[in-house]
């Protein structure tokens, strides 16, 4: 039986090459909805090939010209935030893709879970802003969490079938474009070289972060919740070529690691085809090829919000979710040319220290942090940064 799976977010980067891995395998799945931000003409596209039973654009003032492109067909055409957040929930779904980017896919994956839907995750930030509250749920409605990230789909093999205890995760990262730049150079790096990542094809907001590593510290925060360990058993490793994707270490010093090349098809399909391992026509890993593989300690002084994430993790309350809203809005910023590679630290740091701190959080919570974070980040923009903020 075909397992019918909902996409959030199908125009981005990871959606888009969901798509691809339904294609290749037609008797696996069927898309019952497709929602996007934005990007109205690529989700037409995609709602006109594989005919869902609902398509829901978030961006309400798009609404008429998506339901008008698909009045031909038998699909039904939502529109708005509260629309996602509710078309997750239908009986006939078995899987939900969380592939939205940022804070918006909380809601949506909460709603899932109550509902019963399997979870592929590839929204990091839902498990950083709220990760107490998400696996509590997933325990309670016996709802799977299937990592979609390379790193975390790695840790899950490595622990597929293991019942030993994790010493140690060993988080790996790429490094980004800039690991080799000293702190002058970073202080000049353009939008157009940051978004250029060495390895992987991803969106905007990803490929920033993984420049300046805090999308490493979002993962950090992300593997804790998901494997129950603490931020001190993880270890982040820069490994520029990719080809290890992650490694758990084990209480009698084993080490089991999961390679292949950057490709993200890869942990896609394995988080929606679990527990099969789907055939593929990826390319193979040809170790006479690989020359060699590198490890370096990463840089905390270079890359404070690595180090940003680590303190989010350990203080706990409300203080990872206030992290994740400083930086979405220093990106968001960065990306609009208001503020330098550098200054991105500079907002988080200072909203972390600013926004009220709450031990033990609610849902209501995480959302009034999630727009009192916002509000003061966004000041830190709108005044002069350079010295003013450095010196505050």
């Amino acid at each position: 039986m075909k397992r019918n799976i909902v996409i959030l977010g199908s125009t981005g980067s990871i959606g888009t090459q969901a798509l691809d891995v339904v294609r290749e395998h037609p008797g696996q799945f069927e898309i019952y909805a497709l929602t996007a931000n934005n990007n109205l003409d690529l989700l037409i596209k995609q709602a006109r090939e594989f005919q869902p039973e609902v398509v829901v654009i978030a961006c309400e003032e798009k609404y008429s010209q998506l339901k008008d492109a698909l009045s031909d067909l038998p699909i039904k055409v939502w529109a708005g935030s509260d629309a996602i957040a509710q078309v997750v929930e239908s009986q006939p779904i078995d899987m939900v893709l969380t592939a939205m980017v940022g804070y918006s896919g909380l809601k949506p994956t909460i709603n899932a879970i109550k509902a019963g839907k399997a979870i592929a995750l590839a929204n990091k930030e839902t498990l950083v802003v709220a990760g107490e509250l998400i696996t509590g749920l997933a325990i309670e409605n016996k709802v799977p969490i299937l990592p979609v990230d390379s790193e975390h789909s790695a840790i899950f093999q490595c622990l597929n079938g293991e019942r030993s205890p994790i010493e140690k995760i060993i988080l790996t990262a790429s490094g980004g474009p800039f690991r080799k730049h000293s702190m002058e150079q970073l202080q000049k790096v353009t939008k157009k070289e940051a978004l250029k990542h060495p390895n992987w094809d991803m969106g905007a907001k990803v490929t920033i972060d993984s420049a300046s590593l805090m999308n490493k510290g979002l993962e950090m925060i992300e593997a804790k919740w998901l494997f129950d360990v603490k931020p001190d058993q993880i270890e982040v490793v820069v490994h520029p070529q990719s080809i290890i994707h992650s490694m758990v270490q084990f209480e009698d010093s084993s080490i089991i690691a999961q390679l292949g090349l950057p490709d993200m098809h890869l942990p896609i399909q394995y988080a929606l085809g679990y527990p099969a391992r789907l055939k593929s026509n990826f390319e193979r890993l040809d170790f006479f090829k690989l020359k060699t593989m590198t490890f370096e300690e990463p840089d905390t002084n270079r890359f404070r919000n690595l180090s940003f994430a680590f303190e989010a993790a350990k203080t706990k309350g409300n203080m990872p979710c206030t992290m994740n809203a400083a930086n979405e809005i220093a990106v968001a910023a960065f990306l609009q040319d208001k503020i330098g590679f550098l200054e991105m630290s500079d907002v988080i740091e200072k909203t972390m220290q600013k926004t009220a701190f709450v031990q033990a959080p609610t849902y209501e919570d995480y959302v009034q942090t999630d727009i009192e974070a916002r509000s003061i980040a966004q000041e830190f923009i709108t005044r002069p940064l350079q010295p003013p903020l450095r010196e505050a």
